[in-house]
């Protein structure tokens, strides 16, 4: 049988949901398979997709590759892999920002949601504030500048024939990590991966699926 994009999205959405139930369960060794699975498969799709045959394509592919890390890195509990799958992400979200540069930028569209976004940005840096340990403190904020900087050049692909999966692919990410720093910076009793991770692996898909609408780029 020959592996579509449709079933490699579907095995996505399963070990999303496989993840998020072993965690509940407690089951930490089934759950790091699940998401090693699952990262993968949003890997695997990009690849299917089309992602080698164009300069955004294998640059998305890079950010995917080195969120595949970062997943890896995160399944460790020490601050040690903690920092690890914080670089590996940023080193992700620096790729995607140089991928949705390349694609196309409107100067208008970027500047309208610098507000909007920067708003967001220093009300979670104001929040994670008191939670942050002093070793942890300069990496957190430059992630959280360069996560915003990366939502902020999707939303400026908009107006420039960039496929929609841009934009909604970059929001997922974006209040996915919301959910990683309560739980792992903040440590709320809230189990707030239940709707992180679905988030995450979502928005991880629409990039995937981004690359096979920009062959000619």
């Amino acid at each position: 049988m020959t592996i579509s994009a449709r079933h490699l999205a579907v095995l996505v959405a399963v070990s999303c949901i496989a993840l998020v139930i072993l965690l509940l369960m407690g089951q930490d060794t089934a759950a790091a398979v699940a998401k090693l699975v699952a990262s993968s498969g949003f890997v695997s799709l990009a690849i299917l997709a089309g992602a080698l045959r164009s300069r955004y394509g294998r640059i998305i592919l890079l950010g995917l590759a080195f969120s595949w890390f970062g997943d890896t890195f995160l399944i460790g509990k020490t601050e040690a892999f903690f920092l690890a799958g914080l670089g590996a992400f940023l080193l992700a979200h620096v790729a995607y920002i140089s991928a949705f540069v390349l694609r196309g930028i409107r100067i208008r569209s970027a500047a309208i949601s610098t507000v909007p976004i920067a708003a967001i940005a220093i009300t979670i840096s104001v929040w994670l504030a008191p939670h942050i340990p002093s070793a942890l403190g300069i990496p957190v904020r430059a992630y959280t500048v360069i996560i915003s900087l990366m939502v902020i050049m999707a939303l400026g692909t908009h107006g420039r024939n960039a496929s929609v999966l841009i934009v909604t692919g970059a929001l997922m990410f974006f209040l996915s990590d919301l959910s990683v720093a309560a739980l792992r910076v903040v440590q709320t009793e809230i189990q707030t991966y239940v709707w992180g991770l679905p988030l995450y692996y979502a928005g991880q898909v629409c990039l995937a699926l981004s690359t096979s609408q920009s062959r000619s780029h």
